[in-house]
């Protein structure tokens, strides 16, 4: 299933791209993509209840305004340096284990919502990523069992201050977490529907400039070793996010010198099945 949540009356609506390639609005289920959904084996439910009503739900007509693809997850989480390609752009070795920071939930955002440019930032920074979403309780899983916990995929931009990132004592999150830095979706794309999720075209242009080409054929560490060595060191709950690292071509690594986003600028990534995000920068209110 192609799952989406929008934004309907004022409320948050379900929604599904249909076999013919139409958006139909599922709401009527009364589900919403959140922990407890996952929790609960919602997609199995959800599947079950399609099968029994898809054809009396109607077309979504006119504009989606697509909400973040995942309702409010206990935590984001984040490898760093996790493509070749993108490590050695970044002056960095290869990571014999996998780099994990936080993001905070509060950056979550639908996958059009315009990206704010942090207060006093000079360094706001884009990142196209894969996202693995749970499915289930996951806690020291065995690497063979691993993908039997992800739900699905989606696509996030993991926008970075690095000034706040790099340049501050301390942990990276204070480069990740500022508002509007986890537009999510528009998709939650069930796991079923991705027949190998390590062979995806992943891209981002910014001001129609092609800056991210790559694929995720080029990820170091896989989807099944990060959920086993992620859920080792913590718990993951239905609904969390694990965010799988970002090719090359971010506004760090530009030579002969970095650069970085401004008010204005427009930012278009997407990934291989997984739909499309279209944001602009603008400038924080003071």
């Amino acid at each position: 299933m192609k799952l989406f949540r929008f934004e309907k009356s004022g409320s948050v609506g379900l929604g599904m791209v249909d076999q013919h390639g139409k958006n139909i609005d599922i709401s009527a289920s009364g589900m919403d993509l959140t922990e407890g959904f996952f929790e609960a084996n919602g997609i199995e439910k959800l599947a079950a209840w399609i099968s029994e009503h898809g054809n009396s739900c109607s077309e979504i007509s006119g504009e989606i305004n697509y909400l973040s693809c995942v309702g409010r997850p206990s935590k984001i989480i984040c490898v760093g340096l996790n493509y070749a390609k993108h490590a050695r752009e970044s002056g960095m070795d290869l990571p014999k284990e996998p780099i994990i920071f936080f993001k905070s939930t509060t950056a979550l955002v639908g996958p059009n919502h315009p990206v704010i440019i942090p207060k006093g930032s000079t360094k706001t920074d884009w990142e196209v990523e894969l996202a693995v979403v749970i499915g289930k309780k996951a806690s020291y899983v065995n690497e063979e069992d691993a993908m039997e916990y992800v739900a699905g995929y989606c696509l996030h931009n993991d926008y970075s201050e690095r000034a706040f990132q790099l340049e501050r004592s301390g942990q990276w999150v204070k480069g990740k977490s500022c508002d509007s830095f986890a537009p999510m979706g528009p998709y939650l794309v069930t796991r079923d529907e991705v027949s190998d999720p390590h062979q995806l075209h992943i891209w981002l242009d910014v001001n129609g400039k092609r800056m991210q080409d790559s694929s995720t054929s080029d990820l170091i560490f896989n989807i099944p070793h990060l959920v086993s060595y992620i859920s080792q060191f913590m718990t993951l709950l239905p609904g969390d996010v694990i965010s799988t690292g970002t090719p090359e071509g971010v506004g760090l690594g530009q030579k002969p010198e970095p650069w970085y986003l401004k008010a204005g600028d427009k930012i278009h990534l997407g990934i291989e099945g997984l739909g499309e995000q279209h944001q602009i920068a603008i400038a924080h209110e003071n």
